[in-house]
């Protein structure tokens, strides 16, 4: 028998195309309920029911519960590294569905990648701390250095309240759509959030689509050229 990580087992997981359709749909960052994943897989509760207990079972998932309500997230940040470099490959290949028209562009442009910023904003804002040394290292490992720890005081962001054991303050993620690094770990979310806070950008309901208004994208732009 063959030693080593077994991929097949990550491949049987994510092929299946109901699977894939729930996985995709929890990079958006939100938890969603079993009926939602259905309807997201277009199959019926039973079916979802079945595929999560897989995912979970296998780490893929974890279970989030509020009162009556069961919810359903991504596990970690390596499952949505894994998948937008999945969707990465898929798109470099051809291997791709009907375009969806409009949305796709504004996908391209901005949107979530499970918790922090991805599309062309994303890849922007990692170029930019990368070339202000906010962050520093190489394509595959990043950090967060002294100056970019005082940029993030400046706006708005306490590193020290981000820090958590076992996840990294920096990541870096390979963006389906630009093909380059964006920035995740807990800078990477902590920065969404905070443009979210500021009103430059809000999500778009059901997508994983963030839209910048004019002004925001303006702002947005010069605090990170001039970081």
């Amino acid at each position: 028998m063959k030693e080593g990580p077994d991929i097949a087992l990550i491949g049987s997981l994510i092929g299946d195309p109901a699977r894939a359709n729930m996985l995709t749909a929890l990079m958006s960052g939100k938890a969603l309920t079993a009926t939602e994943l259905a309807n997201v897989a277009g199959i019926t509760p039973q079916t979802a029911t079945s595929h999560l207990k897989q995912l979970q079972t296998n780490g893929m998932l974890i279970p989030r519960k509020q009162g009556r309500h069961k919810y359903f997230a991504l596990a970690d940040d390596d499952i949505a590294h894994l998948l937008e470099t999945l969707l990465g490959y898929a798109d470099k290949k051809g291997f791709t569905r009907v375009r969806t028209g409009p949305k796709d562009p504004a996908l391209r442009h901005a949107r979530v990648c499970y918790n922090h910023l991805a599309g062309e904003l994303g890849v922007l804002l990692m170029d930019c701390l990368k070339s202000k040394q906010l962050i520093n290292g190489d394509v595959e490992t990043v950090y967060l250095t002294k100056k970019g720890r005082h940029f993030l005081m400046d706006f708005g962001i306490d590193p020290a309240r981000i820090e958590k054991p076992g996840r990294p303050m920096c990541l870096s993620c390979l963006d389906w759509s630009e093909r380059r690094s964006h920035l995740a770990g807990s800078v990477g979310d902590a920065l969404l959030q905070q443009i979210l806070s500021r009103g430059w950008a809000r999500r778009e309901t059901g997508s994983r689509i963030i839209s910048f208004s004019v002004s925001g994208e303006k702002e947005f732009r010069q605090t990170f050229a001039n970081a």
